[in-house]
């Protein structure tokens, strides 16, 4: 029996992503031990996961610690791993490939980067550009697998996977209303990531003054100041069921399977919902590489909103890494560039599809 560790230490949708490794490696190895190292905020995503054996949960803080992260390499070390993947290859993981003795360490690397020391056995470049709807991110996971071990091209899986209990499925804090919900994404998870406050407001108050539906706010627990801020200047708070909210992931995966579909950021919830397939409208920060992050997108299940679609022009010639960077660093000039007025022509095309309208 092989022992795999894939080491994923970053955040929910990332976690969600690399599941495909564990989905496609054991096609490969159907009888292998397939262990994921996460940071234990994200291990939600990956609960009830038949692909995988058993979840190593860490603590952020706590691993760049250098001794921390000393003690934890050799545990690793101890468990004598055959195969490792590290699809972040960052310097935390790196570390912990290069202590760990595993036969075969496989790091995912951005093409001509040359590395000091002999963290992996086996480079596997990052893509140049997606060739499949799945995006580039998961593409980049699934050719960490399909580049190095033979599984036939009609066989490999290319789409995240979240695994609910009956007791989940049979959730029923919505039970009782007379009209559909929908989940809306009203902040990001960096501030980086968030639109506008009087953006999201407006919004949400075309959603409500358009369709029968109940909306619910998606917000991480530290955040909820922030959300009610927005809530307090949206039109028609009657539609909006403010007090329905969970804290964890588990919880959110819960109550988003119950929803019709999710408007929010790119980001980890609009993964979730995907992988719940549920319909998704994801509004892209100005700094976000569409292809990289759009999944499965047709127009119609899946759809979005990019600046650079409307207004090429701002973003010029470069849209190398340090560009983006510099659009991170301050996105806020280039986030009110995504007006309202360019959103909702799509957002409402795509709502006509699933809900009713308001006569």
């Amino acid at each position: 029996m092989k022992k795999i560790l894939v080491i994923q230490n970053k955040r929910i949708g990332d976690v969600l992503i690399a599941s495909v490794i564990a989905q496609n490696i054991k096609k490969v190895h159907p009888d292998a031990n397939v262990d994921f190292l996460v940071y234990d905020f994200t291990t939600g995503v990956i609960q009830n996961n038949p692909y995988i054996n058993h979840i190593i949960a860490i603590n952020e803080k706590e691993t760049k610690q250098l001794p921390n992260l000393v003690k934890l390499a050799f545990t690793i070390r101890k468990k004598n791993y055959d195969i490792i993947f590290d699809p972040y290859a960052k310097f935390q993981s790196k570390f912990i490939c290069l202590l760990s003795g595993a036969n075969q360490r496989i790091g995912l690397v951005k093409p001509n980067k040359k590395l000091p020391f002999k963290f992996y056995t086996d480079v596997v470049h990052l893509l140049e550009e997606k060739s499949n709807v799945c995006g580039k991110s998961i593409e980049d996971r699934v050719n960490m697998v399909s580049s190095l071990f033979p599984i036939q091209k009609n066989k490999i899986d290319y789409t995240p996977k979240i695994f609910l209990t009956e007791k989940e499925i049979n959730y029923n804090k919505l039970d009782g209303y007379n009209q559909p919900f929908i989940m809306l994404g009203v902040l990001g998870s960096t501030p980086q990531k968030s639109m506008p406050y009087d953006y999201v407001t407006a919004l949400i108050d075309f959603v409500t003054d358009t369709f029968q539906v109940n909306v619910l706010f998606n917000y991480a627990p530290h955040q909820k100041k922030e959300a009610l801020k927005i809530y307090e200047t949206c039109k028609n708070k009657s539609q909006i069921v403010i007090d329905i909210y969970e804290d964890t992931i588990r919880g959110f995966i819960k109550l988003m399977n119950k929803c019709s579909l999710l408007i929010g950021n790119e980001g980890g919830s609009i993964h979730i919902a995907k992988a719940l397939n549920k319909p998704t409208f994801t509004i892209f920060s100005p700094y976000v590489h569409k292809e990289h992050w759009a999944s499965f997108e047709d127009g119609v299940l899946h759809t979005s909103v990019h600046l650079i679609e409307e207004k090429p022009h701002l973003f010029g010639d470069d849209l190398g890494f340090e560009s983006m960077r510099k659009i991170e660093n301050d996105p806020v000039a280039m986030y009110r560039e995504l007006t309202p007025e360019l959103m909702i022509p799509k957002l409402n095309l795509f709502l006509q599809r699933y809900l009713k309208q308001i006569k």
